[in-house]
C-alpha cells in the first residue's frame, strides 16, 4: 500500500483522470466540428490543413484509452499500469502540443493559401459542381461575392455582367443576379473566410497547447505515484 502523502498524490491522480476524460470529449468535440466545418471549404484549403482537426478527433479516442489506465492504475495501485499511463501522456501530451503548434502556425499562411485555392478555383464554378457547390456554401454562409468583390465574376465571364445566385441574398437559382442588382453581396470572400480559418485555427491551437499544459500535472502525479509504488515493492 502506498502510504503518507502519496495517498493524496493517488486520489489527485483518479481524479486528474476523470478531468482527463472529460478533455478527451473536448477535443473530439472540437475536432470533429471544425473538420466538419473544414469540409464545406475543402476546395479553397490544403489537404494538411484539413489533417488538423483529425488529429484532435483521434487524440481525443485514445484519450478515453489512456484515462482507463490511469484510473485503474491508480485505484489498484499497479505500477505497470502506471507506467504504460505515463509513456501514454507523454505521446499525447507531444502530439496535442505539436497539433497546437502547427495550428498556431499555419495562422500566417492562410492568406496565401486562400487567395491562391480562390483565384484557381473561381474558373472552375461553371464547369466543376463540386468546385460551384463549395462557392455557393461560402458566399451563402460568408455573405459575400468573389474574392475580392462581385467585379472578380465578370472576369470569369468575360465581362459578362451576370453573377453566381447566391451572391443576391433574396435570388434563387432561377433567378438573375447580376452586377448591377442592388441586393448583391459586395464584401470579399477571401477576407471573410481568412477571419473564420484564422479563428478556427486559433481555437485548434488553444485547445491543443492548453490541455497540454494541463496534462503536465497528470504526468507528474504518474510518476510520483509510480515511484513510490516501486520504493513500495523494495521495502516488502
Amino acid at each position: 500500500m502506498v502510504s503518507g502523502g502519496m495517498t493524496c498524490i493517488k486520489y489527485l491522480l483518479f481524479c486528474f483522470n476523470l478531468v482527463f476524460a472529460v478533455s478527451g470529449i473536448a477535443v473530439l468535440t472540437a475536432g470533429a466540428v471544425i473538420h466538419a466545418l473544414y469540409f464545406h471549404y475543402s476546395e479553397f484549403v490544403y489537404e494538411s490543413y484539413e489533417s488538423i482537426p483529425v488529429i484532435l478527433i483521434i487524440v481525443g479516442i485514445i484519450v478515453f484509452v489512456i484515462a482507463f489506465f490511469g484510473c485503474c492504475g491508480a485505484v489498484r495501485e499497479n505500477h505497470c499500469m502506471i507506467v504504460t499511463f505515463s509513456v501514454f501522456l507523454v505521446v499525447i501530451f507531444c502530439l496535442e502540443l505539436t497539433t497546437g503548434i502547427i495550428g498556431y502556425v499555419k495562422r500566417s499562411e492562410i492568406e496565401g493559401m486562400l487567395e491562391n485555392k480562390m483565384n484557381s478555383t473561381m474558373y472552375k464554378y461553371y464547369n466543376t459542381s463540386q468546385v460551384q457547390n463549395s462557392w455557393d456554401i461560402l458566399q451563402h454562409e460568408v455573405k459575400c461575392c468573389g474574392m475580392n468583390g462581385p467585379e472578380d465574376w465578370t472576369l470569369v465571364n468575360h465581362f459578362n455582367n451576370s453573377l453566381p445566385h447566391t451572391c443576391c441574398p433574396n435570388s434563387s437559382k432561377d433567378d438573375s443576379c447580376t452586377i448591377n442588382s442592388l441586393d448583391k453581396y459586395t464584401k470579399s470572400c477571401l477576407e471573410g473566410l481568412k477571419e473564420k480559418l484564422q479563428n478556427y485555427a486559433a481555437v485548434l491551437g488553444g485547445i491543443g497547447i492548453g490541455v497540454a499544459c494541463v496534462q503536465l500535472f497528470g504526468i507528474i502525479f504518474a510518476c510520483c505515484l509510480a515511484r513510490s509504488i516501486r520504493k513500495e515493492y523494495e521495502t516488502v
